[in-house]
């Protein structure tokens, strides 16, 4: 039984009220806000486990009381519902400090996955474990696993792999990359990316977790 609070920030009275029925039934409690302000109002007196927050709202729009949530350094994963669902939009998303995002329509299923994942993610970054994927990272110890079996990586891929989970999805250019892990060439993290995606990428010319972001740089994806 799930014992994780879960706040949706959602003024569609129906949606939100499906969406609380459908958690409460797989054991999460629920809280409900149809505004940032309601929402503000219980994130003073509950800490939660997850936010699902819907982008069109009164007062404010769900990026941006994201943006304004991150910059009052609240740690809770954000998932964002939108009726927007191109690549544009979700870099917007994320950007703003959104750990996930989900396109409307959805299916209850994938965001209970999703949310299931945030959450647990967040409980393996308290006990010094990135979780990414079928990944996990050991940041004490920098050991990375996929399920039980260890993923062999070289000195420059740990140290690659180890400042992309700090700076998980930030944007980072190839320079700051470079001038962090220390190095004069900043082309030859091209190189290093490309080689620590060979080793965490079902398919390193289709990345999913180390995105390219033209004309900007590379960020890891959480």
């Amino acid at each position: 039984m799930n014992t994780c609070h879960i706040m949706v920030v959602d003024d569609d009275t129906r949606l939100r009220q499906l969406l609380h029925t459908y958690l409460a039934k797989n054991g999460f409690t629920v809280s409900e806000a149809t505004k940032p302000s309601e929402a503000d109002a219980l994130l003073q007196v509950f800490a939660f486990d997850a936010i699902v927050m819907d982008v069109m709202m009164p007062e404010l729009d769900g990026i941006s009381y994201t943006a304004k949530l991150r910059k009052k350094n609240l740690k809770t994963p954000i998932l964002i519902l939108t009726a927007k669902g191109d690549s544009h939009d979700r870099i917007v998303g994320l950007e703003s400090g959104a750990d996930d995002y989900l396109p409307k329509p959805f299916e209850p299923k994938e965001l209970l996955l999703r949310l299931n994942n945030l959450i647990k993610r967040n409980e393996g970054t308290g006990k010094n474990q990135m979780v990414f994927g079928p990944y996990t990272y050991y940041c004490e110890t920098h050991q990375l696993k996929k399920q039980d079996q260890n993923i062999s990586l070289t000195t420059a891929e740990t140290e690659l792999l180890d400042l992309m989970l700090q700076h998980a999805n930030e944007i980072l250019s190839r320079e700051e990359i470079a001038q962090m892990m220390q190095q004069d060439n900043a082309r030859t993290i091209d190189v290093q990316i490309t080689r620590l995606r060979k080793k965490i990428e079902l398919d390193a010319k289709a990345p999913v977790f180390v995105q390219t972001i033209r004309g900007k740089g590379y960020r890891f994806i959480l």
